[in-house]
């Protein structure tokens, strides 16, 4: 199968079967986005929404955040993957969106990324969830399922995958992909023990195709 013909059956799928697909997170606004996001990596959504409650309520502005301190922070999301950076780069995030931006989270791939803990993934998520901009968010699903499926070859970081993928979907669906594959990947297409029998791409897998053979093959052998 041309990459192509992969590309427009997989889309297809997805318009079909998943036609509203959005972030787990739950946030009011762009600023709280932000902090669920930064918050995110590596940890899942589920446990974020637990501690973004309280750490909302708290401190539910730029202002509120760059005023506490680490020892003030630190307790509501200890129960977060890698708590004491994220304690630190939640506070230096808000001082930075003061004094840089005037509180606003901004639009730019180039000014998100000067926030700390925030790299060219989250700031991809912010561009794409509350800007609308055609941009891909590269997590560890999206990178499993892209190369799974045979929309990348070969892609060894998160950046070649961006890549490729943008490259080949129409842009006016890269940021509801994000959202698609991240999905599936989470839920479907898993990182060990992939429910092939249960997903309704395996027509259009490259994945599901190798492994099908290797099944033939044995069976070839025993008979």
């Amino acid at each position: 199968m041309r990459k192509a013909e992969r590309y427009t059956q997989v889309l297809d799928y997805f318009l079909r079967h998943v036609p509203i697909a959005e972030t787990e997170l739950r946030y009011e606004n762009p600023f709280q986005l932000l902090v669920a996001v930064i918050l995110s990596a590596q940890c899942t959504d589920k446990r974020v929404n637990m501690v973004t409650v309280d750490v909302f309520r708290d401190f539910p502005t730029p202002q509120r955040l760059a005023e506490t301190d680490f020892d003030t922070l630190f307790p509501y999301i200890k129960s977060i993957s890698y708590p004491n950076n994220k304690t630190k780069h939640l506070i230096g995030m808000a001082q930075l969106l003061l004094s840089e931006f005037g509180g606003v989270v901004p639009e730019r791939i180039e000014d998100l990324v000067k926030l700390p803990g925030v790299g060219r993934k989250t700031a991809n998520v912010i561009a794409s969830v509350v800007y609308q901009q055609p941009a891909m968010a590269v997590d560890t699903h999206v990178f499993r399922v892209s190369a799974r499926l045979g929309l990348t070859t070969a892609a060894k970081t998160p950046l070649e995958t961006e890549k490729q993928l943008v490259q080949h979907i129409p842009e006016q669906y890269i940021a509801t992909a994000h959202h698609w594959l991240i999905l599936h990947g989470r839920y479907t297409c898993v990182a060990r023990s992939p429910k092939c029998a249960d997903c309704g791409l395996s027509f259009a897998c490259k994945y599901y195709a190798a492994e099908e053979k290797k099944k033939q093959k044995k069976l070839a052998k025993v008979g």
